[in-house]
């Protein structure tokens, strides 16, 4: 357990940036798993969508420092790829 009063204190923040982190990531997951839908529907137009309000909310995560930036962009470049590969 934390003792002195510069510990406790990075606790306390510590707590506080776990809660805002997770909610980001959860967010991020969402809309990640609203595009594997999509694509799994069939529907190249609600995929293509999907991913266009995704993207936005992947670099929010990288910006903020929840997920690096080469994970961001491998997931969009993977996902990209399979929404364009709907169409043909």
């Amino acid at each position: 357990m934390a003792n002195s009063p510069q510990a406790k204190k990075r606790a306390r923040q510590n707590e506080r940036r776990f809660a805002v982190n997770k909610a980001r990531r959860s967010r991020i997951r969402t809309h990640l798993r609203r595009v594997e839908e999509a694509i799994a529907g069939g529907d190249q137009a609600v995929a293509a969508e999907a991913l266009k309000t995704a993207q936005p909310e992947l670099m929010r995560g990288v910006t903020k420092g929840v997920l690096h930036k080469n994970t961001a962009a491998r997931k969009m470049s993977r996902l990209a790829s399979r929404v364009k590969a709907m169409g043909a």
